[in-house]
């Protein structure tokens, strides 16, 4: 049954990838449309996230980003297919602005490691082909449950020459040993972990289970640690990219401090650009002691 769902999910990712962009994006948006009007989990797992994250928010308001939220959940969706079947470079080409690629290859050239940390905000796969045709990277990644696109991300993942490592004690150490030598590596930061490998740190004001593997990685090191990010134009523009240094408190011996800094960054760019966030993702899974279950 896997291997058939696999088989399903890459032909519906071929066909996408046939379109032109903007036609894409906008079957995406359609397909979010109807995630708008029809009962689904999504749906509600959107009006979750948000009512305990903007809950200062007018009731009308927080449902028009519900709505948003979910046009532009299904336009990343659109936008990452054709990211994963195209050649790099026609990803790099709706690549429209860049601010601060300065600091990236500033970092680069200290040759002292660097940690290039992101978010499930705007498009990441398009941001992970800007930022590896910029230097040979490891990518740290969460293996989907299908085979069949794991090897498909893996490969597609890897077309400008940088390696991939997933989220498991192999991809790990790879890691590490990449930041270890001086080398690059990339880092989605709000994947929910384990309890043992993550601490609850505010996340719009709200305890949020969060990894403390880029604290840890950088403790010790001199690496370098960046923030990139990559959001949507409107119109079907594009998109541009933003490389930004990492505040100081990233660096702190307290683990806590550190990821707690790493968590209000992504903060401030989701509160700017809030229905690029992958708000369906269930990133409050995991609850403080005695707090009740949100989904």
């Amino acid at each position: 049954m896997e291997r058939l769902k696999g088989a399903i999910i890459i032909g519906f990712l071929k066909v996408f990838s046939l379109l032109p962009f903007k036609l894409a994006q906008q079957l995406g948006a359609v397909a979010g449309w109807l995630l708008w009007i029809t009962p689904n989990r999504s749906r509600e797992v959107v009006r979750i996230n948000l009512r305990h994250c903007m809950p200062e928010m007018p009731e009308d308001e927080r449902e028009q980003l519900v709505y948003q939220t979910l046009l532009d959940s299904g336009r990343s969706f659109a936008e990452s297919a054709c990211a994963w079947m195209w050649k790099p470079e026609s990803s790099l080409s709706l690549v429209r602005e860049v601010e601060g690629a300065d600091l990236l290859h500033a970092a680069l050239e200290r040759g002292k490691g660097v940690v290039c940390i992101t978010s499930h905000l705007g498009n990441w796969e398009v941001l992970n082909h800007w930022y590896c045709s910029q230097c040979s990277p490891v990518i740290f990644y969460r293996p989907p449950k299908q085979a069949a696109v794991d090897a498909l991300l893996r490969r597609q993942r890897a077309q400008l020459g940088n390696k991939v490592a997933p989220s498991t004690r192999e991809g790990i150490a790879m890691v590490m040993r990449e930041v270890r030598r001086g080398g690059a590596v990339g880092i989605p930061a709000d994947p929910e972990p384990a309890l043992k490998s993550g601490v609850f740190v505010p996340f719009f004001a709200v305890a949020a289970l969060t990894s403390k593997f880029v604290p840890n990685l950088l403790r010790g090191s001199e690496a370098k640690a960046l923030f990139l990010h990559c959001l949507r134009l409107p119109h079907g523009q594009g998109f541009k990219v933003i490389v930004e240094e990492a505040p100081e408190a990233l660096y702190s011996s307290d683990v806590a401090q550190a990821t707690a800094s790493m968590s209000a960054v992504i903060e401030r760019y989701v509160r700017r650009w809030p229905s690029q966030y992958m708000w369906s993702m269930k990133r409050f899974k995991k609850r403080p002691p005695g707090e009740q279950k949100w989904y």
